[in-house]
């Protein structure tokens, strides 16, 4: 009898500490979510990516020194303004002479690969940071659907073909729609499963398919022409980037941005779990399905014009978590700003450190690793 008594008691205590538990770590989730981020720390985000596009204009392997860098831009601002006044208003400015070799290596090669850069960052960080928190799991990356693979395989098999370089990007872009699509459809037809393990699976279904067909693809091309393309594609690039890059991936992008903008507070509620966020009325398959179109449109987009850059999203949303705390509000449009900055940098690095310049995949894995697990080690505050 006093044994069951002092069992009773002990586990009356053991249920007590884990209600005390609980009720600390739902106080601490509510104060970091409550957090506001100072202002000076936006300011700071937006002012280091602005000036990490400058110095880009600069860096290269022909550098222009600050002088000429401000002159040229100041001049074609200036020039620009002037026949705008001039054709909307009739007003005119003087015009300011540009060196044309100049303005053109500035606004024609240099400028589109900033926005470019700029644009797959900002979205590889930003779907990252969706997934982590749409999948409650601090490891998932962009790629756990198997849009990566999808974008592989679809390139590589234009490259096989021999087709134009817009046929690569539209066959990378449709591959990666088209593996994520699966790893729904898988997912819808394993009933028995957990929605979120079930896009797992599905995710690690798609990508084992599509990595084989990849590797298909690979064994039949010709080892001396089309191999080499195809595994330079495979390391990530934006060698090649021009302004037809741009102008094709801004409005998908665009969309993919806004979508997941107007989702980030419900990101909020789904990342305390599937019953929590349905009792306060989120339809939670609305939201997964919304979030994955979005996260998967603007990765297609990346993925379909610079080929397969790593860890960008796996890393950079921890880094925003732990400047701006775990709020999807702040997070998202933070990891969006830090992203695009870091992968500018390393972009910086790929064109200088070298004569010839090192494929970006082989920098975002050889810093995103170490980084990474710094970032993990010293910031779990999120989780």
């Amino acid at each position: 009898m006093a044994e069951a008594i002092a069992a009773n008691e002990d586990a009356a205590r053991e249920e007590e500490s884990f209600l005390t538990t609980a009720e600390e770590s739902d106080k601490r989730a509510e104060e970091a979510l409550n957090r506001r981020v100072p202002s000076w720390i936006k300011l700071l985000i937006g002012a280091s990516l602005a000036g990490i596009m400058v110095l880009s204009f600069a860096v290269g392997r022909y550098p222009i020194g600050p002088v000429e860098l401000f002159q040229t831009i100041g001049g074609l601002a200036n020039n620009t303004a002037a026949l705008f006044l001039k054709a909307g208003f009739g007003i005119s400015i003087p015009t300011v002479d540009v060196d044309p070799t100049m303005a053109t290596a500035l606004i024609n090669i240099r400028l589109p690969r900033i926005l470019v850069v700029v644009m797959v960052g900002a979205a590889l960080a930003v779907a990252g940071a969706s997934y982590q928190g749409m999948f409650k799991n601090p490891l998932v990356s962009p790629d756990i659907l198997g849009a990566s693979a999808g974008a592989s395989f679809g390139a590589c098999l234009a490259l096989l073909l021999d087709m134009p370089s817009f046929y690569v990007q539209l066959f990378a872009f449709v591959g990666a729609m088209v593996a994520v699509g699966g790893a729904v459809w898988m997912n819808k037809m394993v009933n028995g499963y957990d929605a979120i393990l079930g896009l797992v699976l599905g995710g690690i279904l798609v990508s084992t398919l599509f990595q084989a067909c990849t590797s298909l693809v690979k064994f039949m091309a010709d080892a001396n022409d089309k191999l080499p393309a195809i595994t330079f594609w495979l390391m990530g690039s934006f060698a090649r980037i021009d302004q037809n890059d741009f102008w094709m991936i801004l409005l998908p992008m665009a969309a993919g941005f806004v979508l997941l903008m107007l989702e980030r507070w419900k990101l909020n509620v789904l990342s305390f779990g599937e019953e929590e966020a349905k009792s306060l009325g989120i339809n939670t398959k609305q939201v997964r399905l919304v979030v994955i179109f979005a996260s998967t449109l603007i990765v297609a987009c990346s993925v379909a014009v610079s080929g397969i850059v790593g860890w960008v999203g796996l890393v950079i949303p921890h880094l925003a978590r732990a400047v701006v705390g775990p709020n999807y509000k702040a997070l998202l449009p933070a990891s969006m700003f830090i992203g695009a900055s870091y992968l500018l940098l390393v972009d910086d690095l790929a064109r200088l450190a070298s004569s010839t310049e090192i494929p970006i995949g082989i920098l975002t894995a050889i810093l995103g690793v170490p980084f990474f697990v710094f970032i993990f080690r010293h910031n779990m505050k999120g989780w």
